[in-house]
């Protein structure tokens, strides 16, 4: 069994065996929720940089709330709308997988750097959005790659939406939006 790091390397790399194998361990998913909470707080650092506190704890607040709404809709539309006949899924196994698909959110801390922080987050979303798609096909046990990217997209619109009506209630700039959508 992989170490901690080694799984948040291998779901960077898009490693199969590595979203196999937290799929099927029931005791990773106190290691997913920490990835997650890991990618949130990088998110926040990032954010702290254009925003101080305030920017800290948008971003922050944003990117679990997002991270949530992105994985219940993934399993609602995943498990019961699209699901293909060979899925067999609950919810810690997605969590697990989807939990782990976070570790590139850790670069986010990088944001604050000046001109590139915007290329940053934009690289990460696309890194983020791949390791999504390739933990999705591995929880629900897809053979078809499209399957994924079409749960994904559905899932990542509605996280969006948490992100922009978060931004709105904190009265956070719009750079907030830019930088969540990585999420």
């Amino acid at each position: 069994m992989a170490s901690f790091t080694q799984r948040m390397i291998g779901a960077a790399r898009l490693d199969v065996a590595t979203y196999e194998e937290v799929e099927a361990d029931k005791t990773a998913t106190g290691q997913a929720l920490a990835v997650v909470f890991l990618s949130a707080l990088a998110a926040g650092i990032g954010g702290a940089a254009t925003g101080g506190a305030r920017g800290f704890v948008g971003y922050l607040f944003a990117a679990l709330l997002a991270w949530v709404a992105w994985a219940l809709v993934t399993w609602v539309i995943g498990t019961k709308v699209l699901p293909s006949p060979q899925t067999q899924s609950n919810m810690g196994e997605l969590l697990r997988t989807i939990g782990f698909a976070s570790s590139p959110g850790l670069f986010r801390v990088f944001a604050f750097i000046p001109v590139l922080g915007w290329v940053i987050e934009f690289l990460v979303w696309v890194w983020m959005l791949a390791t999504f798609v390739v933990a999705v096909r591995q929880a629900l046990d897809y053979t078809s790659t499209g399957r994924a990217v079409v749960v994904c997209a559905i899932g990542w619109l509605v996280a969006l939406g948490v992100v922009v009506l978060t931004a709105f209630v904190l009265g956070q700039s719009v750079g907030l939006l830019g930088a969540m959508m990585g999420h």
